[in-house]
């Protein structure tokens, strides 16, 4: 008999009316995969084969707005969730009222850096799980409010961190004391990685039941990955980097990226349709990640969601840079344009949103080029209340380590000679200076857009950039120091690690990057590199917390609040303690 492996993975939910969803199952064998609802929605698929897995996306549709259905899942006509023996409460579609109005509230959890837990009942060296604790917390309480959607900012896997029984799995199948060693290698060695962080039973109820939208950032595929050409010309020469990156490329595309687009993207995609069609789809989806690790710009990995209201833009900030230190960018020229088109959409412009092509609500699409008109599938959309941009990497860092990637990304460039470049690189590497202010170009960009975007006639109340990465949360507010700054609240909210550590020195250099006197040691290192003022201050107006963490948004009409929980062990259990709440909007 035909068995689930992992999911379902609940992961687009249609906001806009039309009643689609898609759930994501990966089986032990080839079947047929249905999603049966209480309230007579129905979706089939049927399994696709990567690399002698197999895997369906399933599109779900008859859903009813408004109302929250539970579901099943079959595999040849044979039930196989929720397991016989399951103590969680049904899986469920919540389908929202197809409703632009004032009253609609909207649940936005968000975090990164996510190390899989323990197995039960084993200690825990990092603390307990922030998404396996909110999922114990929403399965004991059907009332609790419940996240709308969740967005993981990167990290979801560690490639190059594995843990004890991932590492003796590794072992039972090679030698460890060869490259890449305890990291894994292939295909197959990443499958072990979702294997253990979708199998905890809680995560796996949770990420069954809330929707889910997803970005890689670097140890997705390794640490601090595309962090300069030169780094990049140096693992291409290691014996091992391009069976790692293809891997990784193609887990992220079967693991992650589908399940961000929407139904009719995924009915126009190409090579998802070459894959399903295919008895094994792994040259083909091997040839695309060669690809797109040659040329970036032949791949999307950025996309938009429209929540309603809300408008959330997904940016890759790994794969899509450009590394040539004399044009330097965080988006290549296209990346960019798409970015802008995005974010302007709607708002009156004479921004051609369909000059890539594409359906859809504007999602990127991976698989097939770059694609996406910016419409969702059922008309123009007017002007968002909210505006979410998501990048695992933050925009705005502590003001000191942001002058020190400024300066050490002109060393690099060579504006104070040869011998500082090669100072600059070492010190890159080092101390993972690769930010978006190691962008100098794309961070200035991106702060003009942002000014653009949150002023005039239909700007949103908040613009807000969520991130992760930096293994601590905090918010910043920047304010525009040329030229006007814009009407809308502009915030920078960092959340991370939903499950991972951070070592005490690194701790103290985040406090003091916020100080006064690594403030002026910062404006000595902007003078010795010639860099240009950026025309934007920030300061912090929360923070730095460290721990286990999760932030949610809840957005209303024009209002935003901010809520901020952490996971502690208090008598034995693990529980999530509220440590900050704000109003974000008047």
């Amino acid at each position: 008999m035909t068995g689930l492996r992992l999911g379902p993975v609940l992961r687009y939910v249609d906001f806009g009316g039309a009643g689609t969803a898609s759930v994501w199952v990966e089986t032990d064998r080839p079947a047929a995969a249905e999603v049966r609802c209480g309230d007579g929605a129905y979706g089939m698929s049927r399994t696709f084969q990567v690399a002698g897995h197999h895997y369906a996306l399933i599109p779900v549709t008859g859903l009813t707005p408004g109302t929250t259905t539970p579901y099943d899942v079959l595999l040849d006509g044979r039930q196989v969730w929720p397991p016989e023996d399951s103590s969680s409460p049904p899986s469920t579609i919540r389908t929202p009222a197809a409703s632009d109005g004032p009253g609609e509230e909207l649940r936005v959890a968000f975090g990164s850096c996510r190390w899989a837990a323990p197995a039960h009942g084993e200690p825990d060296p990092v603390g307990p799980d922030a998404l396996d604790t909110l999922a114990k917390r929403l399965a004991a309480d059907p009332g609790a409010a419940r996240p709308d959607v969740l967005l993981l900012l990167g990290d979801q896997v560690y490639a190059d961190e594995t843990s004890d029984a991932t590492r003796a799995r590794l072992g039972a199948r090679r030698d460890l004391a060869e490259p890449p060693g305890a990291q894994v290698a292939d295909y197959e060695e990443y499958t072990y990685l979702y294997d253990e962080s979708w199998s905890d039973p809680d995560v796996r109820w949770l990420l069954s039941t809330v929707p889910s939208c997803m970005i890689f950032d670097d140890h997705d595929l390794i640490d601090d990955w595309n962090t300069s050409a030169a780094w990049l010309e140096d693992m291409r020469a290691t014996p091992w980097w391009q069976e790692r990156v293809l891997s990784g490329l193609m887990s992220y595309w079967v693991y992650q990226h589908l399940g961000n687009l929407a139904p009719e993207e995924l009915a126009a995609d190409e090579l998802y349709a070459a894959v399903r069609a295919a008895p094994d789809g792994t040259d083909l989806l091997r040839r695309f990640a060669a690809e797109a690790d040659r040329d970036p710009a032949c791949a999307r990995w950025s996309y938009r969601r429209d929540f309603g209201r809300t408008r959330l833009l997904m940016i890759d900030s790994r794969a899509a840079r450009v590394l040539e230190e004399s044009a330097r960018a965080m988006l290549d020229e296209g990346e960019e344009r798409w970015v802008r088109d995005q974010v302007m959409d709607g708002r009156g412009d004479d921004t051609d949103t369909g000059a890539d092509g594409g359906a859809g609500d504007g999602s990127g699409n991976g698989s097939s080029g770059r694609a996406g008109d910016g419409s969702s599938g059922r008309g123009g959309r007017g002007p968002y209340d909210h505006l979410l941009i998501g990048t695992s990497l933050p925009w705005l860092l502590p003001p000191f380590i942001h002058d020190a990637e400024s300066w050490d990304s002109a060393l690099c460039r060579g504006e104070r000679g040869p011998r500082w470049a090669r100072f600059g690189e070492k010190l890159r590497r080092a101390a993972d200076l690769e930010h978006w202010a190691a962008f100098p170009d794309s961070f200035g960009a991106l702060a003009a857009l942002i000014a653009e975007a949150g002023s005039g006639p239909g700007a949103p109340a908040t613009v807000s950039v969520l991130s992760g990465d930096v293994h601590h949360a905090y918010i910043a507010e920047p304010t525009w120091t040329a030229g006007d700054g814009p009407d809308a609240r502009v915030l920078q909210l960092t959340c991370s690690p939903v499950h991972n550590s951070v070592p005490g020195w690194i701790k103290l250099g985040f406090r003091l990057g916020w100080s006064r006197g690594a403030r002026r040691l910062g404006h000595a290192l902007v003078r010795h590199g010639r860099i240009r003022p950026s025309g934007v201050d920030w300061r912090k107006t929360g923070g730095p917390w460290f721990g286990n963490q999760l932030m949610t948004l809840t957005l209303r009409g024009r209002s935003a609040t901010l809520r901020l929980d952490q996971a502690h062990t208090r008598s034995g259990r693990a529980e999530l303690a509220t440590i900050e709440t704000r109003t974000l909007t008047p």
